[in-house]
């Protein structure tokens, strides 16, 4: 099997961060890997917003929570979340998004870094203290927040068995 394919077979979310920054470089190829996910005729309707600043992670946290119904840090105290928002104008942007969300977590298990998709980022970035952290981070335009791709160093989830049936050949 090619490494690649190793790569999208061995890939695990990972729900217990141990605190540690990713490098730069690290970060750098995740981000290149998002930028060419593939988009709905090439229109490129995802944007990506990297947090790492701690107080920026622990507001966003406990927005994310709160949409939840907890008071648990839903980010698993990763110290990387990279926010994928994308332009509801463009018909595709949910499917864009999503690519863009696949790419990132797999090339950071590519790049020795453990990942997880966090949800809750449409409704974080429909609320008015959303629009205004976009606001603030200099962000413009019509977006709906697609997901967190929280980054780090931690524990994989173990892998469930395949179901059955997951394959139809016709």
């Amino acid at each position: 099997m090619n490494e690649t394919l190793k790569t999208l077979v061995s890939r695990r979310s990972c729900r217990s961060f141990d605190g540690r920054q990713i490098t730069e470089e690290q970060l750098n190829a995740i981000l290149e890997a998002g930028k060419y996910a593939p988009t709905g005729m090439g229109r490129q309707s995802p944007i990506m917003v990297v947090l790492q600043n701690k107080d920026d992670i622990a507001e966003l946290s406990k927005m994310n929570a709160s949409i939840m119904g907890t008071d648990s840090d839903p980010f698993y105290g990763a110290p990387t979340v990279i926010i994928v928002l994308a332009d509801k104008n463009i018909g595709t942007y949910i499917y864009d998004g999503s690519l863009v969300m696949g790419n990132l977590m797999n090339a950071a298990e590519a790049v020795g870094v453990q990942s997880c998709w966090i949800h809750r980022a449409k409704e974080e970035f429909e609320s008015e203290e959303g629009k205004a952290l976009l606001k603030k981070w200099g962000i413009e335009g019509d977006y709906e927040g697609i997901g967190h791709c929280v980054l780090g160093y931690g524990e994989k989830t173990p892998s469930k068995p395949r179901k059955e049936n997951y394959i139809y050949k016709v």
